[in-house]
């Protein structure tokens, strides 16, 4: 994670058309949310605690406080305007949220006393190098009560170079087809992919693989970690704190 990555996500156009280029992008977000919320073992009616590592525009955190209405949720981005944003999606529901700017590789620093009985992230950790996510998620375990849980929705990447090849030949033609040519950027596979490209490369995007997305989980400290989705390049896993 560097601070074009932060960066990347404070540029006005970028934020702005965010959640449009989600829908357009990454078409199973409220699935994997949705997965996500189903896995934590609480009932709806539980005064949780929950961390949003990487709000956003909000969309995890508002779903989880659909879910758990009683919750309070911690919101933690390292992009002002993405904050605003999600102060803009929550309405008065953000009364139950706190929200901190700030780099997520600080979040123990951050957050340092604070507990939780839940961890969530979407979109955000893949920014991370692999060290940096363990670091980061070994943090997120350390303010965990015993028995809490950590799920995460993000991207990964495939084994080997020619099946990512594959992977995201499929994921290029699926955004085009999408986009239904009413988006410049979109509007042919070449120039799709060539954004799609640019635009990783710019907001540092580094994926890992399933496999050592797991091991992280595992090493951070959490048992029974499990991938409890997987579709291509995308990805919902998590854990509990013993």
């Amino acid at each position: 994670m560097t601070k074009d990555s932060i960066d990347a996500y404070d540029l006005p156009e970028r934020v702005a058309r965010y959640d449009a280029d989600m829908t357009v992008m990454h078409p199973n977000r409220s699935k994997m949310v949705e997965i996500a919320l189903e896995v934590l073992p609480f009932g709806p009616g539980e005064p949780l605690a929950a961390q949003d590592i990487g709000v956003g525009t909000g969309y995890f955190t508002a779903r989880f406080i659909e879910a758990f209405p009683s919750a309070s949720v911690h919101a933690l981005d390292g992009a002002e305007a993405m904050i605003e944003l999600a102060r803009e999606r929550l309405g008065r529901r953000q009364e139950n949220v706190t929200f901190s700017v700030g780099d997520f590789r600080d979040l123990g620093r951050i957050l340092a006393g604070q507990r939780f009985d839940v961890v969530i992230s979407s979109y955000a950790l893949h920014h991370l190098t692999r060290d940096e996510k363990r670091s980061v998620v070994r943090d997120a375990v350390s303010l965990l009560r015993p028995g809490g849980w950590l799920v995460n929705a993000d991207i990964i990447v495939a084994e080997s170079a020619h099946l990512e090849e594959r992977i995201q030949d499929l994921r290029v033609r699926g955004i085009v087809q999408r986009a239904a040519a009413g988006d410049v950027r979109f509007a042919d596979y070449e120039t799709a992919r060539r954004y799609l490209d640019e635009m990783e490369a710019a907001e540092g995007d580094q994926p890992i693989t399933l496999k050592e997305d797991l091991l992280v989980l595992r090493e951070a400290g959490l048992e029974d970690v499990a991938a409890f989705w997987v579709e291509y390049r995308e990805a919902v896993t998590g854990g509990r704190k013993p």
